[in-house]
C-alpha cells in the first residue's frame, strides 16, 4: 500500500492536517473535497477550525480499515492543492 504524500497511516485512518491563509480558503477547500467524496461516494472525517482543516480517511464498510478507496481519495485530495 502506497500511502499518499503529506498523509500518515495509524489507527486505521489516513490522515492529513492542511493549514490555509484563512477560514473562507479552507471553507472553499472543504467545498471542493465534498464534492469530490460524493462523486466518488466515500466521505471523510474531518473538521475545521479557522483555517486548519483535519482530515481522516477510512472505509467503515470494509471494517473501518484504510483500503483503495481512501488511497484514491486522498490523491484526489491531494490534487487539489497542486
Amino acid at each position: 500500500m502506497q500511502i499518499p504524500e503529506h498523509w500518515t497511516h495509524k489507527e486505521n485512518q489516513l490522515k492529513r492536517e492542511i493549514r490555509f491563509k484563512d477560514f473562507s480558503a479552507a471553507f472553499a477547500f472543504m467545498t471542493r473535497v465534498a464534492l469530490l467524496a460524493e462523486q466518488a461516494n466515500h466521505h471523510p472525517n474531518w473538521s475545521n477550525v479557522y483555517n486548519v482543516v483535519t482530515i481522516a480517511l477510512t472505509s467503515h464498510d470494509a471494517g473501518n480499515v484504510v483500503t483503495e478507496k481512501d488511497l484514491a481519495l486522498a490523491g484526489s485530495i491531494n490534487s487539489l492543492l497542486a
